[in-house]
């Protein structure tokens, strides 16, 4: 039987001995959303605490979330960069 499929081929240029990994860049979003997330969590709990509105609370929980995330997000970095 033979294959239909054309043979593979490596792609010509340097790629994969010049390619950069993201992981930087995704580390500085990380810890940007992470500080950001816990600060507005902060003032927005700040805000929530003064009035019956639930929606300052509201706000800080989806804030908290985020900054809960970018940290999970920086830990997943950190041993994946070590690999």
């Amino acid at each position: 039987m033979d294959d239909p499929r054309p043979p593979h081929r490596q792609p010509p240029g340097d790629e994969p001995s010049t390619a950069r990994s993201p992981l930087r860049l995704r580390a500085v979003l990380s810890g940007v959303a992470l500080v950001a997330g816990a600060a507005a969590a902060v003032l927005f709990a700040l805000s929530g605490a003064r009035g019956r509105d639930p929606g300052p609370w509201v706000a800080a929980a989806i804030c908290a979330a985020v900054a809960v995330i970018a940290a999970i997000d920086l830990v997943a970095i950190a041993r994946r960069a070590r690999t």
